[in-house]
């Protein structure tokens, strides 16, 4: 097949235009219709069916550019290594983890990576649904849990635990509960034990939310739970990571806490040698240094 033809195809397809194709690749539509026609002789199919309104993929069109998009999404990650290779650190790198991982540590020291490598374009995913890597939905995963698919550079970045935290307003206000049973006289602040969570916060949230509480208040996501936190609204359940860059926060039982909670660092092997990834992957493990050794002074 041709492979020139072939790359015009993709054009057409994501387009759905011979005009708007043809301004992508700087030619003219009589010459991409040409190469169509001809790509469409060589199959003996016809790949678009032709409306008024543009062009609409025939059942073996839409064979060939799903095939096609997988190869020009190979070809565009290949090159990108080939640059990181060559070059300095540039160009887009997509990240994924959770949005409470994401919104309360990465994003706002991510700053500290964009003074470093201002070329990099970070394009960050947060949801709680796990994107496939090897189909490369992200090329970086930071999730609580280790991956379970095949082909991933994996490494263990730190443990997390869930515990009690609260604001002094609020504790000086209520008051400072002593054991379990008083957590009874005060509003809760948690993440909804139906919201998309890892299971060892869970199993260590609902022993506290079975029993009858003054009020509870639950939110979708920990930002939220901080949030209302920090403007007095109760005690919340919070990732242990956030008392790094919120030291106002009063720990509250300490002896409370849920069992650890792994948090790994996942990229396809074929990133392996990546310098976006690598760079990346530094930063964080960097970010993650400093926090240990603040929350060391702290104590």
């Amino acid at each position: 097949m041709d492979w020139d033809k072939l790359r015009i195809f993709h054009a057409v397809a994501a387009a759905g235009s011979l005009t708007h194709a043809g301004e992508t690749l700087h030619l003219s539509q009589s010459a991409v219709s040409r190469q169509i026609r001809s790509l469409e002789e060589s199959l003996d199919v016809t790949l678009f069916h032709r409306h008024a309104r543009g062009l609409i993929l025939t059942e073996q069109g839409e064979l060939l550019f799903e095939a096609s998009k997988e190869m020009h999404d190979k070809l565009k990650s290949t090159a990108a290594r080939i640059r990181d290779s060559k070059d300095g650190v540039f160009g887009e790198l997509k990240v994924t983890t959770t949005v409470g991982f994401g919104t309360l540590w990465l994003a706002p020291r991510l700053g500290r990576l964009y003074d470093k490598y201002p070329d990099l374009k970070i394009d960050l995913a947060l949801e709680e649904r796990l994107l496939d890597l090897p189909m490369r939905e992200a090329d970086v995963a930071i999730r609580m849990k280790e991956p379970s698919q095949a082909d991933l550079v994996r490494r263990r970045l730190m443990n997390v635990k869930m515990r009690l935290y609260a604001s002094p307003s609020y504790l000086e206000t209520f008051g400072i509960p002593d054991n379990f049973n008083d957590l009874r006289a005060h509003r809760l602040v948690s993440q909804n034990l139906t919201s998309p969570q890892v299971s060892a916060g869970i199993s260590w949230m609902k022993p506290m939310l079975s029993g009858e509480h003054v009020s509870h208040l639950t939110v979708n996501n920990y930002f939220g739970v901080l949030r209302a936190v920090l403007h007095d609204v109760g005690i919340g359940m919070l990732p242990n990571y956030v008392a790094a860059d919120n030291p106002q926060l009063v720990r509250v039982l300490p002896e409370e806490e849920s069992q650890e909670i792994p948090v790994y660092l996942a990229y396809p092997e074929e990133l392996r040698h990546s310098k976006r990834v690598a760079v990346f992957r530094d930063f964080v493990l960097e970010e993650i240094k400093m926090d240990r050794i603040a929350r060391k002074q702290i104590q």
